[in-house]
């Protein structure tokens, strides 16, 4: 394979780090040849000044230049074949056709962010002109629109090797708004980082962008993650992951002398709530549904739905049975890690030893396989629930705690002790939905994106995509991660007042040369120069 294992700063391979580490294969608990350099210090200081030096030349580049330098990124990936998606296979082992659909995830999200700056009007341009006369204060002429912000650090994730890290959804809108980019590659899934980093460093040599437009780096520890975001050119970072790793970035980014924003996705649960006429009537189906999203990918989602709630209403006994076969009959899958498998036993065991909580469903796991999970349901009351915190926390993997509550009263209180959700699901068919408002807006309260009779597994990649919600779920409740708008977290607004118009951007220029809706004294325009 080509894989080059060095840090990529600017255009050029870097001088070799003094720390290695290798690319762990954990389906088979054994390591790759290749060797991977963690970035020194001065590596790392070179990285962000190419960036600091790339940033007022890339963010005066064309939209249409950046589009097609996003464009290019996708043929270069495309280009890779199967080799990139063999060597995610070997790192993550996650499934090929899991891989492929994810590569594909990938390619539409950096098309849209292409086609999305190529229209414009994502800038917000706004024009109030001149009214020199007006009593009792003349008014000045105010334009607006949205800039880029400078240098943006991006970390990589450890369970969507293509999607959420190295060209993925912190890195495709960043460049798209005119960003230098700086990705600290995970250590679960280097060789993959590798391929992908010459496949965007031959797309802007391609396309004539400047050197320093992106670096990548690596490292198996906190140090390099650590110096990216105390750097005093950064300007903001982008992270999935952890939420110990995540308020660790936070604070480090707050207690700067210039502090920058920090869009980190975090841990959720998740909740699912079942009402007693949908719990009824769809019992067996339900069982079904939940157990194949719990599941799906050993569980490794950000939106693996880790609670779900019922009350001990008709229908229930059969719901558990099925819940029950369908995740016992569940095939092994391989988790991420070693280390990600060894904190999902951990965390699962000290759950099962809870007072009150009972098993519900245990998958068997296979010997020829290493690193598998044993996809678990476990079972508590609600009252229990609401007496031990540890049962609210996230298990990361094929886990899920069902809880049961006496009645609906009971079922409100429970999840009105809920933190903030990325998701959050109703299953309920609409009379119910309508008889428990309260319920509804608890929901709605927690949860970035609200679900009515679905699971949360599956983020559709559309303008109308949340990908965020109240924290803990996300450090800025705000901002989306995945969506047209999650390129709103590495730009700002700036005002121009009384400018010659020549002098002004072409955006907010009289004449809009580059034909963007544009909203001009209230009223929204699209004339192009006849």
């Amino acid at each position: 394979m080509n894989i080059q294992g060095r840090n990529y700063i600017g255009y050029t391979l870097s001088s070799e780090g003094q720390k290695t580490f290798r690319s762990y294969v954990p389906a088979q608990d054994e390591y790759l040849p290749e060797t991977f350099h963690c970035a020194t210090p001065d590596e790392t200081d070179r990285a962000m000044k190419l960036a600091e030096k790339a940033f007022d030349q890339y963010a005066a580049v064309p939209a249409s230049k950046r589009a097609d330098f996003l464009i290019a990124i996708t043929e270069e990936i495309m280009a890779c074949g199967e080799e990139l998606l063999e060597r995610a296979h070997l790192e993550t082992g996650l499934p090929l056709p899991r891989l492929k659909n994810e590569r594909a995830r990938t390619i539409i999200q950096l098309t849209q962010f292409a086609d999305l700056i190529r229209e414009g009007a994502w800038i917000d341009a706004r024009i109030d002109t001149a009214l020199p006369d007006r009593s009792p204060a003349p008014k000045p002429d105010l334009r607006k629109m949205l800039v880029p912000i400078g240098p943006v650090i991006v970390f990589g994730s450890s369970n969507f090797p293509f999607a959420y890290s190295v060209a993925g959804v912190d890195t495709g809108p960043a460049l798209a708004a005119g960003n230098p980019v700086i990705v600290k590659a995970h250590a679960a899934h280097p060789g993959v980082s590798d391929l992908t980093a010459q496949a965007i460093i031959k797309a802007a040599k391609r396309t004539g962008m400047p050197d320093g437009v992106f670096s990548m780096l690596y490292d198996d520890g906190f140090e390099v993650g650590a110096a990216l975001t105390k750097h005093p050119a950064s300007k903001a970072v982008g992270f999935t992951g952890s939420y110990k790793g995540g308020m660790a970035l936070y604070r480090m980014a707050q207690e700067r002398e210039e502090p920058i924003p920090v869009y980190a996705e975090m841990g959720s649960v998740n909740p699912i709530v079942v009402l007693p006429e949908y719990l009824k009537d769809n019992a067996v189906q339900l069982g079904k549904t939940l157990a194949a999203s719990v599941t799906l990918g050993a569980g490794q989602f950000c939106t693996n739905p880790g609670l779900v709630f019922v009350t001990n209403s008709d229908g229930l006994d059969t719901f558990e049975n099925e819940y029950k076969s369908e995740v016992e009959a569940v095939a092994p899958a391989t988790m991420l890690t070693a280390g990600i498998c060894k904190a999902f036993y951990k965390l699962k065991e000290e759950a099962q030893t809870q007072e009150n909580v009972t098993e519900l469903a245990v998958s068997k796991i296979s010997s020829d396989l290493k690193n598998q999970s044993e996809a678990t349901i476990l079972r508590v009351t609600g009252q229990a629930f609401i007496a031990n915190p540890k049962l609210h926390e996230e298990i990361f993997g094929p886990f899920s705690l069902l809880v049961v509550c006496n009645d609906s009263e009971e079922l409100l209180e429970v999840i009105s002790h809920l933190k903030g959700q990325l998701t959050a699901s109703l299953m309920a068919t609409e009379k119910e939905a309508r008889n428990y408002p309260e319920i509804v807006k608890q929901l709605a309260k927690i949860s970035g994106r609200f679900i009515m009779n679905g699971v949360p597994t599956g983020v559709e990649v559309c303008a109308s995509m949340h990908h965020g919600g109240p924290f803990p779920s996300a450090s800025i409740a705000q901002f989306t991660s995945v969506g047209r708008d999650s390129i709103l977290r590495f730009v700002r607004p700036q005002s121009f007042q009384d400018w010659p118009d020549a002098l002004l951007p072409q955006e907010l220029q009289n004449a809009n040369p580059l034909g963007i809706h544009r909203l001009v004294n209230d009223e929204f325009t699209i004339d192009k120069i006849q």
